[in-house]
């Protein structure tokens, strides 16, 4: 990518962020560059390094009359260079913070929370994946009488995920024994993975501590080939409202896309390889993703890597207040971060 000049690097970077704050402009001119940020540069001036920045495809002219908008290269060079390290305001850190903080011990609450408090702080779409252990191991065991010769199995995974199963028995066994065995059992098989529970299971002689230890190895082996976790989502209406999503199917059906787990796990994975200061940014779907071509992400990983991880971050048009975007998705992130590690290590 060719480096810009210092002059035309603050004319690119005043317009992305005009174009950004004023969705509907068909463009911006020399003369709103000088009349609202006062520059000592004539508008002639200017308008010479718009031609030469919209030569070099940093810059687009809709029309002949009309100002100019930043092309994805624009967007791409500003979100490189000229981004610089933002961060929110202390007021709105602390509130976030403060949220956060409420819900530190209801880890089902977190992704949802985050999704909304990135959805609110960049009216954008908040997406957040749950945490999901890498490696499944095992945090509480509960057994429960259910009816009959079925017994509810309730297995809590170190990473947070609750995973439930009905196993049937060879006869009716009361709640005390239940509860006196999933106590032995959380005892003995505390942080363990599926395949040292599998191991033992060949060990023991008690069918029912048998039964009961398979099911759970089977139940941690399917959690181990889930990745992505489940995905939350808020603020779906900050971007359907904005004009790019109100006038492109395509755009819409990208939408679509944020709710089919395959695909987004892939997407995910692939995303996720580059980093920006700890902050990936996809900028129209650049890469092999040409469904989001119309779509911009600035994602981040959370948690504690061998433990506990997951991917947070907003998704709307190219047309995206990058910096403030960038701000809030690491901010967020490190929240999370910070939870799960006092949670869980």
């Amino acid at each position: 990518m060719q480096i810009l000049t210092d002059r035309q690097e603050k004319i690119l970077g005043l317009i992305v962020h005009e174009y950004v704050e004023n969705p509907k402009t068909s463009g911006v001119s020399s003369q709103i560059l000088v009349d609202k940020h006062r520059l000592d540069w004539s508008t002639a001036t200017i308008r010479n390094d718009m031609a030469r920045l919209s030569h070099m495809g940093f810059l687009h002219q809709p029309h002949t009359s009309a100002g100019r908008i930043p092309t994805e290269v624009g967007y791409r060079y500003f979100v490189r260079y000229l981004v610089k390290t933002y961060a929110l305001p202390q007021s709105e850190c602390r509130k976030i913070s403060h949220q956060f903080y409420q819900a530190r011990t209801s880890v089902n609450e977190w992704g949802k929370l985050a999704a909304n408090v990135l959805a609110r702080h960049t009216q954008a779409a908040g997406l957040v994946t749950a945490l999901h252990s890498h490696k499944a191991q095992v945090k509480h065991i509960e057994l429960i009488s259910t009816y009959g010769q079925q017994i509810l199995l309730v297995l809590v995974l170190r990473g947070g995920e609750v995973l439930q199963e009905i196993c049937s028995v060879d006869c009716p066994i009361s709640q005390k024994k239940l509860s006196d065995l999933a106590e032995r059992l959380t005892k003995y098989y505390k942080n363990r993975n599926a395949s040292h529970i599998e191991d033992q299971c060949g060990l023991i002689e008690d069918n029912l501590e048998t039964t009961i230890l398979r099911q759970i190895a089977v139940i941690m082996q399917k959690a181990d080939s889930f990745t992505a976790g489940e995905l939350y989502l808020d603020g779906i209406q900050n971007v359907l409202s904005q004009r790019e999503f109100t006038n492109s199917a395509p755009a819409r059906n990208a939408l679509q896309l944020l709710e089919k787990r395959t695909y987004m796990e892939n997407f995910l994975e692939s995303a996720l390889h580059s980093q920006f200061d700890g902050v990936t940014v996809v900028i129209a779907g650049e890469g092999d993703w040409k469904e989001l071509k119309e779509c911009s992400m600035v994602l981040a990983r959370y948690g504690t890597p061998n433990v506990a991880t997951g991917t947070l971050g907003v998704f709307g048009p190219t047309r995206m207040a990058y910096d403030r975007a960038i701000g809030a998705v690491r901010h967020v992130a490190n929240l999370m971060t910070r939870l799960v590690h006092d949670s869980y290590g």
